[in-house]
C-alpha cells in the first residue's frame, strides 16, 4: 500500500490509498461472500443423507418433466405424422419422395462435417460432466435414482 499526498502537510492534494487489486481479489473472493466461507465440493459442505435426498429430489422432479414432456413432444410429432399421411392418401398433399430422399441425403452429409468440427467441445464438455459425477458421486447417485423414479410416476 502506498499513500501520496501525506509528504507535504501543506499540499492541497487529496489523500488516497494505493491498492492493489489483484491481492484484494485474492484476499475477498466473491463466492465467499455470496456462499460462505465454506463454498468447497458439496460433498464437503453435506451429509450423505442431505446429498442423497437433494440429489434424489431434484433427480425426481427432472424425471416427472422429462415423461411430461416427452409424451406431449411424442405426441404432437406422432399427430403430425398421421395427419400428413392422411392427407397423402386423401390425395390432399403429393409427396415427391424422391426430392425427399435427396434432400435428407444432404443433410446427413452436412451433419457429418458439422459432427467433426463440433467434436472438441463435446469432449471437453464430456470431461467435465464426469469430473463433477467423479466429484459428488453420492448426489449424482440420487439424482439418478430420482431421474428414474420420477420417469416411473
Amino acid at each position: 500500500l502506498a499513500t501520496c499526498g501525506q509528504d507535504d502537510p501543506e499540499s492541497e492534494d487529496e489523500v488516497y490509498e494505493v491498492v492493489d487489486l489483484t491481492e484484494y481479489a485474492r484476499r475477498h473472493q466473491w463466492w465467499s461472500r455470496v456462499f460462505g466461507n465454506n463454498s468447497g465440493p458439496i460433498a464437503e459442505k453435506y451429509s450423505v443423507a442431505t446429498q442423497l435426498m437433494m440429489g434424489g429430489v431434484t433427480g425426481w422432479c427432472a424425471g416427472y418433466l422429462f415423461q411430461r414432456v416427452g409424451k406431449i413432444a411424442a405426441t404432437a410429432v406422432g399427430g403430425g405424422f398421421l395427419l400428413l399421411q392422411i392427407a397423402n392418401h386423401s390425395g390432399y398433399v403429393k409427396v415427391d419422395w424422391k426430392k425427399v430422399e435427396k434432400d435428407v441425403n444432404k443433410a446427413k452429409k452436412h451433419l457429418k462435417k458439422k459432427a467433426n468440427k463440433a467434436a472438441p467441445e463435446i469432449n471437453t464438455f464430456i470431461e467435465e460432466a464426469t469430473d463433477f459425477i467423479k466429484r459428488n458421486i453420492v448426489l449424482s447417485s440420487g439424482f439418478v435414482g430420482g431421474f428414474f423414479l420420477g420417469l416411473a410416476s
